[in-house]
């Protein structure tokens, strides 16, 4: 507000003692009130107050409920014979933040037909509706407009089109404007920022991120979460050191994706170093950022870390409750998971979708089949949700893992809804436990036809067929891979030492350490030799001898892990291993007789479960 309408609201308010009342005003009924007297006392026809009743009513974060105020703006307005600019901007602007806001380019589109002539303002709103609306059309013909009427350059107006652009994944034209701003400022750069983080471009992204001449907490938030949604887990770390570095104190938005971060690594340090780092400094630990540590600390192998944190937290919704579950789920604690189930629903909370993904996945795990068909009948009968694809597949893991292979593939059959890849998938990994090559057959054919260029499903349905002794099935599924040009998807094992993550694939040779980590596991396989040990090559590579494939086995990235946790981790601390495919049979053993050999805790993470390797035997009691 400038000089000259500041001094006339101030005159206005002296002659005009409601005005004064209106400003006042802190709910609706009062206004409704007040605005009852305007139109008794004829104040109403004074354009100026009531374009300050419909501004209070839309712009106001005192109403509880914005939609009513807008509501009645609206009724206000249409009383009003001859509707100036600021009214429609304050109206195009409520309509921009409510849940509705198309109703927006009705107001544009109707002050134009009278005349009226848009100003920076009206284009600011507008654009911004178009965001919400997520709707390019609109948002482009909202641009088209303004450039005819010349706010193209004006900064409110560009910011508000950078930002539709950048939140509409149009990120070639948010570089167009960004590129044309004259005034840069920090809002500027981390939409810009923002956009190439939504089209998953962290790499365009951080090098503005570099380029900025200052940083507020938003724009390390959106890099820093930008590096977490595109899978780059350590480098949202490596940025979270830097922010502190620079003194920078992290709020509770970034410590969400930096937990989640160190979750998905596995990363039990860096873990607890985020964690003490939210406790030095006295961040808030709510239910987003306590749901996010309880899981982080799941995935990071250390489920009594997580459950203490979710004890001590303050307030608890579905989420957070769905968290813990999940976590006792992946570490086969399927009791321990049923019991928070119970206190949840004790408590009060109605548990959603993912709640019951995660109870079911427990009840597989455990094999508690009884259990796991109760909860997917109640799912629907008493909390009235509808299974999901989700849901379904934990059913058959259910029944498959239990031997129910025959009622497991009826169940797929009779499905009310289209079963996918991974429903089949779970089918076929139960024929692989109990060697069920006939059932494996039709499933592996039905898998193969959903996802010919997915290697896991061909090299499952050929162990089988080895496992049965069916060579001829072997050599069939060997050469349909071969035919379609289907490569093996390479294992990866990463461990933590330090803080560092350092990673194996088989094969590869680049670690600094390579050569003394290949004599280490010599040494680990004379040892266990000694206590039966011999090699399992069904699961190996395809069309080499046996000594090559013995070989292989040795190569294996969870078996250069182990190795190289044996020779930088101390004697009585756990071994963590994180893997990007299911155990193999051979690396399973293996590592149950490493644990009694060497009197060691080897705990890995597989691509479906927490595997805790003692004294020669393991958590998921052979059972994956």
């Amino acid at each position: 507000m400038n000089g000259c309408s500041s001094s006339i609201l101030k005159t206005l308010r002296l002659k005009n003692p409601k005005l004064l009342l209106l400003e006042s005003c802190s709910n609706l009924s009062d206004l409704k009130i007040i605005h009852g007297h305007m139109v008794r006392t004829h104040l109403v026809l004074d354009v100026f107050v009531t374009s300050r009743l419909i501004a209070l009513c839309v712009g106001t974060r005192l109403f509880k409920n914005a939609a009513s105020s807008l509501v009645y703006a609206l009724k206000v307005f249409s009383q009003v014979p001859s509707p100036n600019l600021f009214m429609y901007n304050a109206l195009i602007r409520g309509c921009s933040d409510c849940e509705n806001p198309e109703r927006s380019m009705a107001l544009y589109i109707d002050l134009c037909r009278l005349g009226l002539v848009p100003d920076n303002l009206t284009f600011t709103f507008l654009i911004k509706s178009c965001t919400r609306l997520f709707s390019l059309v609109s948002g482009s013909q909202s641009h088209c407009q303004a450039l005819k009427r010349g706010f193209d350059g004006e900064v409110h107006v560009q910011n508000a089109l950078l930002h539709m652009y950048s939140s509409l994944e149009d990120v070639q034209a948010a570089g167009r404007i960004f590129r044309s701003m004259k005034f840069l400022d920090v809002v500027s750069w981390t939409t810009m920022i923002s956009g190439f983080c939504k089209c998953g471009d962290v790499g365009s992204a951080r090098r503005l991120f570099d380029r900025m001449p200052e940083r507020n907490m938003f724009t390390w938030s959106v890099m820093i979460n930008g590096y977490t949604k595109a899978g780059r887990f350590e480098e949202a770390i490596e940025l979270f050191e830097l922010l502190q570095q620079e003194g920078v104190k992290a709020s509770e938005t970034v410590m969400v994706s930096v937990v989640s971060s160190c979750g998905h690594l596995g990363a039990l340090e860096l873990a607890e170093r985020a964690y003490n780092y939210l406790i030095r400094n006295c961040l808030s630990l709510n239910m987003t950022l306590g749901t996010a540590v309880v899981e982080m600390y799941a995935r990071c192998g250390s489920i009594n870390k997580a459950t203490r944190v979710f004890e001590e937290l303050q307030e608890r919704d579905a989420l957070t409750y769905t968290a813990v579950i999940a976590g006792f789920a992946m570490h086969g604690h399927a009791q321990e998971a049923l019991h928070y189930f119970s206190k949840m629903l004790d408590a009060g909370i109605v548990p959603r979708d993912i709640t019951f993904t995660a109870i079911l996945s427990a009840c597989s795990h455990g094999g508690l089949v009884g259990k796991g068909k109760e909860i997917f009948d109640n799912m629907k009968r008493v909390y009235g949700i509808e299974p999901r694809l989700e849901h379904y597949g934990c059913m058959v893991d259910l029944l498959g893992r239990a031997g129910k292979l025959e009622e497991a593939e009826k169940f797929v059959l009779e499905m009310p809804v289209k079963p996918n890849a991974p429903i089949w998938g779970a089918l076929i990994g139960a024929c692989r436990i109990h060697r069920n090559a006939k059932i494996a057959e039709r499933v592996g054919k039905i898998l193969i036809q959903l996802l010919p260029e997915h290697s896991g499903y061909y090299v499952l349905l050929s162990n089988i067929y080895a496992k049965a002794n069916n060579w001829e099935g072997v050599n069939i599924t060997r050469g349909m891979m071969k035919d379609k040009g289907v490569k093996k998807e390479p294992g990866c094992s990463a461990i933590e030492i330090n803080g560092k993550m350092h990673r194996f694939v088989m094969g590869d040779k680049s670690h600094p350490d390579i050569h003394k980590i290949e004599k280490k596991w010599e040494e680990i396989v004379m040892k266990i030799r000694l206590v039966g040990y011999t090699g399992n090559t069904d699961e190996a590579l395809f069309d080499i001898d046996e000594e090559e494939k013995e070989s292989a086995l040795h190569r294996h990235s969870e078996k250069l892990a182990i190795a190289y946790g044996i020779m930088k981790i101390g004697a009585g601390a756990p071994i963590r291993i994180v893997k990007n495919l299911r155990v193999c049979e051979d690396c399973h053993r293996a590592t149950k007789l490493i644990s009694k050999v060497f009197d060691r805790e080897l705990i890995v993470r597989d691509r479906n479960r927490f595997h805790h390797f003692e004294d020669g035997a393991c958590s998921c009691l052979d059972f994956w």
